[in-house]
């Protein structure tokens, strides 16, 4: 039979947010997360990977925080799945770094132990775990930021008055290689608190420059995401992603 080729109008659905932030030490990525988040509103869920640096805005903000111990790709997976389920409507995730860098280190173990030190040959393992994080990411039912810290150099720039000074500049995140192309946002920052939006599939602020990104970006984001057609419906057990069990 001769598959039918038709065509239809676009039309603009309602959809949530994936946003990642990225940049180098103290640029204060935990902090605009949550201004943002604020912003979308709702119930937001902060799983903090940054050894409790998150409750220290607790009288800032509301959110409920899980701090991860075990910090691979299977225990981030079932803390979302664990949010979902308790139905956040924003869930934070600070940093996805710590599962890049656990999830390196697991390939080169598998490389001396199965692949005779070819860690080209590991990946075949590792990188079907680096999908699951992505997909339980892009599947959870609700808005998403994400954070990544980025490997930091100094470099020697001139202020206002032309004195040299150093300044601490990230490069590109520390995450799997391809990672800006799962995410709506994309939203590097510097030491300064200024965000520059490198991609941005809403369309209203690719290139901007950004001082101090909060909760008025969140809220213009959320009325972006909700202007649309509800989207359909997902057939019974379309959209569960099975999670693997944490070992221990």
């Amino acid at each position: 039979m001769t598959q039918q080729f038709v065509f239809a109008p676009a039309t603009k659905e309602q959809a949530r947010l994936r946003l990642a932030i990225f940049g180098p030490s103290g640029s204060g990525k935990t902090f605009t997360s949550l201004r943002l988040a604020t912003g979308l509103g709702g119930k937001v869920a902060f799983i903090d990977t940054e050894r409790g640096s998150a409750s220290k805005y607790a009288d800032r903000f509301m959110f409920d925080v899980l701090e991860l111990e075990d910090k691979d790709i299977n225990t981030y997976c079932t803390a979302i799945a664990a949010a979902e389920s308790a139905h956040y409507d924003v869930l934070i995730i600070d940093s996805l770094t710590h599962a890049w860098h656990e999830l390196l280190d697991e390939v080169e173990k598998l490389a001396r132990a199965k692949y005779s030190g070819n860690t080209w040959s590991a990946w075949s393992e590792g990188t079907p775990k680096q999908r699951l994080l992505v997909d339980a990411i892009l599947s959870f039912d609700g808005h998403v930021i994400a954070t990544m810290r980025t490997k930091t150099e100094w470099t020697i720039t001139q202020d206002s008055k032309g004195r040299n000074k150093p300044t601490r500049v990230g490069l590109a995140p520390e995450q799997g290689k391809g990672i800006e192309y799962e995410f709506d946002l994309l939203m590097e920052l510097t030491t300064d608190h200024i965000g520059s939006v490198i991609k941005d599939r809403t369309g209203r602020y690719q290139d901007k420059v950004i001082s101090e990104p909060g909760e008025d970006l969140g809220e213009a984001l959320a009325a972006w995401l909700a202007d649309g057609e509800l989207p359909p419906r997902p057939e019974p057990g379309e959209m569960n992603v099975e999670m693997p069990a944490v070992d221990g």
